[in-house]
């Protein structure tokens, strides 16, 4: 296949453009600055630019592109950038498309776990209707902006859990505290944490560009697990203790909205539709993915 990645810097992107060409595909990242070898084509999305041709005979383009969501503090300005550059740059997407007598078969267009809102222990499939706060409404726009492909182009929305790496993303700051036996729970760790790893995240954008699925999916792995779950399965691969909680009111003073949002909210996803496409993980259990983690896999 010919695949366009628009967003391939960050760690999922990253990590599935090299996953893409292992396994034998044409993979072109769209970036902002000057390319550095023919697979990259510049564009601007902020301006809402770019040629269609760059687009012109891919199979799939994939859609990771937005401003960094725990980059930086939430102040209102910030808020805004989040939104308006996923907005602007899935239209840049589809308009291209729009312009091309065959677009490309399909869009996936990456959302989040946080679609859902803070949902307790309510177990959340696809069908299950958008939370509120920020990150809520910010998913359902982006989605939204998704489906403004033309038609003949199927839309994917992919709703990813916390994504378990050995370095960067979400665990860049927590496994180094883990692993020095310093770090714990979160809050009182009750809320629930959808997670998958890395190479499932990547195993799992290559199946959705070839299965013909429609509509949201929720990327993570089949089995749930709260907090104090994954952190005692992650501390216990490490052999480390997990004893230094961190209390809600600590997090909420030091990260304001993102803390609620972020670390306190709860969604336990339910990946139904990619259960029922017959898609395989390589660590389904949360002592397979923390043990991957630790480098035991």
């Amino acid at each position: 296949m010919r695949i366009v990645i628009a967003g391939a810097s960050g760690l999922i992107g990253t990590h599935l453009s090299a996953t893409l060409r292992e396994a034998g595909h044409d993979v072109t990242t769209l970036v902002r600055r000057e390319p550095a070898s023919p697979a990259e084509i510049r564009w601007d999305p902020a301006a809402l630019r770019l040629d269609p041709a760059a687009l012109a005979g891919a199979d799939t383009v994939i859609n990771f592109a937005g401003a960094g969501i725990g980059d930086r503090p939430w102040t209102r300005n910030r808020i805004d950038t989040l939104l308006t550059s996923r907005l602007a740059a899935t239209r840049t997407l589809t308009a291209a498309m729009g312009k091309l007598d065959d677009p490309p078969r399909t869009l996936i267009s990456q959302s989040g776990s946080n679609y859902y809102g803070d949902s307790g222990a309510a177990q959340l499939r696809e069908s299950a209707s958008p939370g509120s706060g920020i990150l809520a409404r910010l998913c359902v726009e982006w989605e939204a902006a998704a489906h403004e492909a033309p038609d003949g182009v199927g839309v994917v929305t992919t709703r990813t859990g916390i994504v378990l790496s050995r370095s960067g993303g979400s665990m860049g700051r927590l496994l180094p505290l883990l692993r020095l036996g310093v770090g714990g729970p979160l809050g009182n760790g009750r809320q629930y944490w959808s997670w998958i790893t890395l190479p499932d995240v990547a195993a799992a954008f290559l199946f959705l560009a070839g299965a013909g699925i429609r509509g949201p999916v929720n990327v993570c792995a089949p089995e749930s697990a709260d907090v104090n779950a994954l952190i005692g399965a992650l501390a216990s691969a490490l052999h480390r203790p997990a004893f230094f909680r961190v209390p809600s009111p600590a997090l909420r003073l030091v990260m304001w909205k993102l803390a609620d949002e972020l670390i306190l909210a709860s969604q336990r996803m339910e990946p139904a539709v990619l259960e029922a496409a017959g898609f395989q993980w390589q660590h389904p259990s949360l002592a397979e993915g923390a043990a991957w983690v630790a480098g035991k896999h």
